[in-house]
C-alpha cells in the first residue's frame, strides 16, 4: 500500500512525507495515528487529522454535515485530550472517528470501563506513579525504548493488574537488559557516546587526526619550531606531535607515516590522512561489533520488547479516556437501533469544562422503551431509566424562555450523540442512543439577510434529505429571515424531518405558529421562575413536554425597573404596565 492510497494524501503531501520521512515511516506514522509525525513533517495540522481519522478508525467523520457539529465534535475531542498521559494518547484520541457498528463502540466501551475500574482502585500514590512513567519515558522518537522503559516503569511501580495486566508477563530483566541496549542504539545504525570507552576513544582520535590534516601548515609550523637535524628527526617530531595532539598510540601513527612523499608537507598531509581514515574503520568496526552486541541483546528479549511495545500504547490510551470518564462522571450509553436519543440527568460538557454549576435534565426523542437486540451494557430494560418520559414523538418543537438553556439543551444532546458515536462515555447518568447516518447541528445565527437564509439551508436541508438518519438540532431558525417566511419554512422542515423517519429538535419562538404539527412531533417548553433576591433569572432548565414554554420579558423589563434611576424608572415602569396588561387579556 503506498502513501496515495491513504484518504486525503495527493501528489504533493506524499512527496513531502516521502523526502521528510521516506514512504515506510510516513506509512507507519499513519497507521499509528501519529499526528506529530506528520506535522513536523511538514502537513498542516488539521489536514494530517482528517487523514488520520479516515485511516485508523474505519469511521467516517462526515457523519458531522454542519460546521456546528464539527465545532461539538472537536471540542468533544478537545475535552478528552486535555488527560490524555502522552503525545501518542493525545494523537489517537484527536483522530478518533464514529464508529461503523454498535459492536466496536462497546469493544471500545469496555476498554474504557476497565481502565476506569483500575485507575479508581488505584491509590493516590500509585496514579502519582502511572502519571510519571508514561510522562518520563514519553518521545515520539524514542520508539521501542520509550516503550521498554515506561513497561519497566510500571512494573517497578506494582502496577501489573486490571488495564495493566499485560505487563504482568513481561520478564522485567530481560527489559532492563534490551532497555540498557536500546538506549545505547542512536537510531537504527549508531552506537550512543558513552557506552563503550573504546570506541569513544577511536572516535574522538579520527575527530582529532581530521582536525590536524585540516590544517597542515599549522602542524609544520610547530613541528619545525623545535631543533630538527634531519629527516628522521622531522619524522619523529611529527609522529610524537600527532601522538600528543590526538592521543593516537606513537606505533598507530608510525604504521601510517608517509614512506615516499615528495617534501616535508607532503609527508604531514599524507599521514594524517592515512591515519585518519584508518582510525575511522576502525571506529566503524569497534561500532559493529558493539552493535552485533546490543542486538544480541535486543533480540532475545525480542518478545518482551515486541510486547511492552503494543501494551504501553494501548494502557495510556485506555487510561486517559479513563480519566476523561472520571473527571466529568461520564456513564456507558446504551445503543439502539431504533430512531432514538434519551437522556436522563444529562449535563453540559462545554459548562462542565468551564467549572460551572449544571442543572442536569431529562429528554427524549423516538422510541426508548425497549433496547435495541445488538445493545448491550446495561440492565436489558431501558424504561426503567427513561420511565415517564415522552414515547414516540421523533420530533420537537422546543419553546421557553430567553437565557433559558435551550441553546445549551441542544448541544447537551449533541454531544451525548457525538460521544456514543464515537463509542465513548456521556454526560448523562443514562442514555439511550439510536442509529444515525449523520449529525446537522445549527447553532441561532444573529444575521439577517437572503445570503444567510441560503447558506443555512444549504446547510440543514441536503443532509435531512439524503438517504439513512438524521439528527437535527437546530437553534431559532427564525432569526435569519422575517417571521412569517421563518414559520412557514420552520414548519416545513419540522414536517420534512418527520416525513424522513429523522429525529429532530427546533429551538424556536413561533410554536403558536407551527400548528397543526405532525403527528410526531411536539412541543415542550422551558419557564422562568421569576427573578431571585440578586434579581438574577432563576430558570428551570428541566423542559416540561406538550406545553409552549413561558418566555421572560416580564422578568427582564422588571429586572431593569429595580436597577434604573429615577429618571428611567418610570420609563421602564410604563413597558412593565404593558406587559402585564397584555398578560390579564390573554388571561
Amino acid at each position: 500500500m503506498g502513501l496515495q492510497d491513504y484518504w486525503g494524501v495527493g501528489p504533493k503531501t506524499a512527496a513531502l512525507l516521502t523526502e521528510s520521512l521516506g514512504e515506510t515511516t510516513a506509512i507507519h506514522a499513519i497507521e499509528s495515528a501519529d499526528v506529530g509525525t506528520l506535522v513536523e513533517a511538514g502537513v498542516p495540522a488539521g489536514r494530517a487529522t482528517r487523514i488520520l481519522r479516515r485511516a485508523t478508525d474505519n469511521g467516517d467523520a462526515d457523519v458531522f454535515a454542519t460546521d456546528d457539529a464539527r465545532d461539538v465534535y472537536n471540542r468533544v475531542l478537545d475535552a478528552a485530550t486535555e488527560h490524555a498521559l502522552t503525545d501518542r494518547a493525545r494523537d489517537r484520541i484527536r483522530v478518533l472517528a464514529p464508529l461503523d457498528t454498535h459492536a466496536a463502540a462497546e469493544r471500545r466501551l469496555d476498554e474504557i470501563e476497565a481502565a476506569i475500574e483500575t485507575w479508581r482502585g488505584l491509590s493516590d500514590a500509585e496514579r502519582e506513579a502511572a502519571v510519571d512513567a508514561f510522562a518520563a519515558h514519553e518521545s515520539r522518537d524514542a520508539g521501542e525504548r520509550a516503550a521498554v522503559e515506561t513497561a519497566l516503569a510500571l512494573i517497578e511501580a506494582g502496577l501489573t493488574t486490571g488495564i495493566f495486566a499485560a505487563f504482568a508477563d513481561l520478564d522485567a530483566d530481560a527489559l532492563r537488559d534490551a532497555a540498557a541496549a536500546l538506549r545505547a542504539r542512536d537510531g537504527d545504525d549508531e552506537v550512543r557516546a558513552g557506552y563503550d570507552d573504546r570506541l569513544d576513544a577511536l572516535r574522538e582520535q579520527a575527530d582529532a587526526v581530521e582536525r590536524l590534516a585540516s590544517d597542515t601548515v599549522a602542524v609544520l609550523d610547530d613541528v619545525r619550531s623545535g631543533d630538527l637535524r634531519g629527516p628522521d628527526a622531522f619524522r619523529e617530531a611529527v609522529i610524537e606531535h600527532v601522538v600528543d595532539a590526538t592521543g593516537v598510540e606513537a606505533a598507530a601513527v608510525r604504521e601510517h607515516a608517509a614512506t615516499e612523499a615528495s617534501d616535508a608537507a607532503d609527508f604531514v598531509s599524507t599521514t594524517l590522512r592515512s591515519l585518519a581514515d584508518a582510525r575511522r574503520e576502525a571506529a566503524a568496526e569497534r561500532e559493529a561489533t558493539v552493535r552485533a552486541d546490543l542486538d544480541a541483546v535486543i533480540d532475545e528479549a525480542e518478545t518482551d520488547v515486541e510486547a511492552a511495545a503494543d501494551a504501553v500504547p494501548d494502557a495510556a490510551f485506555a487510561c486517559s479516556l479513563a480519566r476523561f470518564a472520571i473527571a466529568y462522571d461520564l456513564t456507558r450509553p446504551e445503543y439502539t437501533t431504533e430512531a432514538a436519543l434519551a437522556v436522563v440527568g444529562a449535563r453540559n460538557l462545554d459548562l462542565l469544562t468551564e467549572g460551572v454549576s449544571v442543572q442536569p435534565v431529562a429528554y427524549a426523542l423516538g422510541e426508548h422503551d425497549t433496547v435495541g437486540s445488538d445493545a448491550s451494557g446495561g440492565d436489558g430494560d431501558a424504561s426503567q431509566h427513561f420511565a415517564g418520559l415522552p414515547l414516540g414523538d421523533r420530533v420537537s418543537v422546543l419553546t421557553g424562555a430567553n437565557s433559558g438553556g435551550k441553546t445549551t439543551l441542544l448541544e447537551t444532546l449533541a454531544e451525548v450523540a457525538t460521544l456514543a458515536s464515537l463509542g465513548l462515555p456521556v454526560p448523562a447518568e443514562h442514555a439511550l442512543v439510536g442509529d444515525f447516518d449523520r449529525l446537522v447541528f445549527h447553532r441561532r445565527h444573529a444575521s439577517f439577510n437572503a445570503g444567510v437564509l441560503e447558506t443555512t439551508l444549504r446547510s440543514v436541508v441536503p443532509p435531512l434529505a439524503a438517504e439513512g438518519r438524521t439528527l437535527m438540532l437546530v437553534d431559532e431558525f427564525e432569526a435569519i429571515t422575517e417571521p412569517g417566511s421563518a414559520a412557514d419554512l420552520l414548519h416545513g422542515l419540522v414536517s420534512l424531518t418527520a416525513e424522513r423517519d429523522a429525529l429532530g429538535v427546533y429551538v424556536t419562538h413561533l410554536a403558536d405558529d407551527l400548528d397543526p404539527l405532525p403527528g410526531v412531533a411536539r412541543i415542550d417548553g422551558i419557564f422562568a421562575e421569576g427573578l431571585a433576591d440578586d434579581l438574577d433569572l432563576e430558570v428551570d432548565y428541566q423542559p416540561r413536554f406538550g406545553v409552549v414554554g413561558r418566555s421572560t420579558p416580564e422578568f427582564i423589563v422588571e429586572r431593569l425597573v429595580a436597577n434604573a434611576d429615577d429618571a428611567d424608572r418610570e420609563a421602564f415602569g410604563t413597558l412593565r404596565d404593558a406587559l402585564t396588561a397584555a398578560d390579564d387579556a390573554d388571561d
